[in-house]
This record gives structure tokens, C-alpha cells and sequence, in this order.
């Protein structure tokens, strides 16, 4: 993985993202959408993100972006707000270099920097690929949830996985 860095996503950033996203609305079950997005969908999402604090990352070389990572909230409610769900993609032809692994590593950092105690995944339980990085990650299987969604004409199952990211004792009630 030479000459591969990660850093914030830009504006600029977000056609290929959005290219990456598509490609897996319409190959994969990483995405349960069965409808691609367009560049302006990439752009209110960037703006949600940064503006809400959460980290959007991408990996790059001198060709251009070759996969990107976010995290935010789990859940709406304020009591996970030590908790986030993230998301990570990479560019079609450029698995099994490294790439999800290194905005994977940099996202974790980010938050626990960010002073999250929990980061969850939900994976199509089939991604053997994904699971198997998470697991090398150090997340675990914490449920896994039979039939919740369809794509491609069949039901899939949810794998829910969890990294507990530090080992402070319960928050202050008022905290």
C-alpha cells in the first residue's frame, strides 16, 4: 500500500465517492439501497457530516480517491451518544491492498480521539470479506438478524458487530 495516505474528504472528493457508492447499490449487499445517488445527495451528506462534527475520510494515491470511511451517531437518542455506527467502501478493483483496513485503523483513532466508548458495523452476514476485517480489527459478533432486509431478489441477514473503543467505567448521569 505505498504512496497511500488517508485524510478529511473534500468537496472535491465526492464524485468518486459517489462512483464508489453507486457501485455498490447496484454489485453488492454492502449497501441494502437499491437506488443509486447523485453528486448532490454526496454533497448534503459531506455537509451533515463535518457540520455535526462526525469524520468523513478518504484513502488517497496520485491517481485520486481509492475508498473513503465515516462514522455518526448510532442512534438519535441521547443516551448513545458514545456510540457510532460507520461505514466504509472501497473502490472496485482495489480490494485486498490494504485500503479498508487503513480507514478502518484511522477512523477507530478518530474516535477515540473524539472520546466514543463504542463504534458498531452492520454487515450483510455473507460479506466474509468484511466480517473477517472487523474481526481482525477487534470487533465482535454481538447479534446477528435473520431476513431484515432484500436486495436482488433474495433475503439477507444482518451481522451486528462491536468495538468496545476504551475502558472507562460508566459516564456521570450528568456528563
Amino acid at each position: 500500500m505505498t504512496d497511500v495516505r488517508i485524510r478529511d474528504a473534500e468537496t472535491a472528493d465526492l464524485e468518486t465517492i459517489t462512483a464508489i457508492h453507486n457501485h455498490a447499490v447496484l454489485h453488492t449487499t454492502a449497501i441494502w439501497n437499491e437506488h443509486e445517488i447523485d453528486l448532490a445527495d454526496r454533497v448534503a451528506w459531506l455537509a451533515d457530516r463535518t457540520s455535526r462534527g462526525y469524520p468523513v475520510i478518504v484513502a488517497v494515491d496520485g491517481a485520486g480517491v481509492l475508498g473513503y470511511a465515516s462514522y455518526a451517531q448510532w442512534r438519535p437518542h441521547s443516551g448513545y451518544r458514545h456510540t457510532v455506527e460507520h461505514s466504509v467502501y472501497v473502490l472496485d478493483g482495489q480490494h485486498g491492498r490494504g485500503i479498508g483496513t487503513a480507514l478502518m485503523t484511522a477512523l477507530i483513532e478518530r474516535a477515540r480521539t473524539a472520546g466514543m466508548h463504542a463504534m458498531i458495523a452492520g454487515i450483510e452476514s455473507g460479506n466474509a470479506a468484511s466480517i473477517t476485517l472487523h474481526e481482525r480489527l477487534g470487533f465482535v459478533e454481538v447479534g446477528r438478524m435473520p431476513q431484515v432486509g432484500a436486495k436482488f431478489g433474495r433475503w439477507l441477514d444482518l451481522s451486528m458487530m462491536q468495538l468496545v473503543l476504551d475502558d472507562r467505567p460508566s459516564p456521570n448521569p450528568a456528563a
